[in-house]
């Protein structure tokens, strides 16, 4: 659960297909199976990358959700504020940013416009709750991300170096209401 002086992080009331629920010590063991998929271990890493889940769920700067579609578990999705975290590589961003990392579990959902779809409607929540900025950081490498990430509403700021090796950083802004965000 996100601190005090975290941002709600989590979608609540949420429109659209998608549903959006905490990550439990319950889901471990599917996440353990998703990252053994090459599609998914190929960019999060190997099935001992389950720790990587289990600190998220620790973290009060991350909020680590299983997506589900219909009542099943189609995605892992995580949110945090790259404020809340000593040294982060996207504290420079504006505050009101949130980042995000998603991967899609079954194999046979991937390619089909759900990471865009999921991701826009996550974001477009977010926007709702005040949130300015969103950032997500896919490897160069990963076509098919960054063009999730680009039908989803994200453009391209830079190419990174990080902590978590070359990434694209990638961002897309709360749209202006009403001299909100000038």
């Amino acid at each position: 659960m996100p601190s005090s002086d975290a941002p709600n992080t989590e979608p609540r009331g949420e429109s659209g297909p998608y549903g959006f629920r905490p990550v439990t010590a319950g889901d471990l063991a599917l996440l353990r199976g998703w990252l053994q998929a090459p599609h998914f271990a190929e960019w999060w890493g190997q099935p001992d990358g389950v720790c990587e889940f289990e600190a998220a769920i620790a973290c009060p700067a991350t909020e680590p959700m299983i997506v589900e579609l219909d009542g099943r578990p189609i995605a892992y999705l995580q949110c945090y504020d790259p404020h809340l975290e000593d040294g982060h590589p996207y504290r420079d961003q504006p505050r009101g940013t949130l980042g995000f990392d998603l991967s899609i579990g079954p194999a046979g959902l991937v390619g089909r416009g759900h990471g865009s779809a999921m991701l826009r409607q996550a974001v477009e929540t977010r926007f709702a709750s005040g949130m300015r900025r969103a950032v997500i950081d896919p490897n160069p490498g990963n076509s098919r991300a960054i063009a999730a990430y680009r039908k989803a509403g994200f453009r391209t700021l830079e190419r990174r170096s990080t902590t978590y090796g070359e990434v694209l950083l990638m961002a897309q802004d709360a749209p202006k209401q009403d001299g909100i965000n000038e």
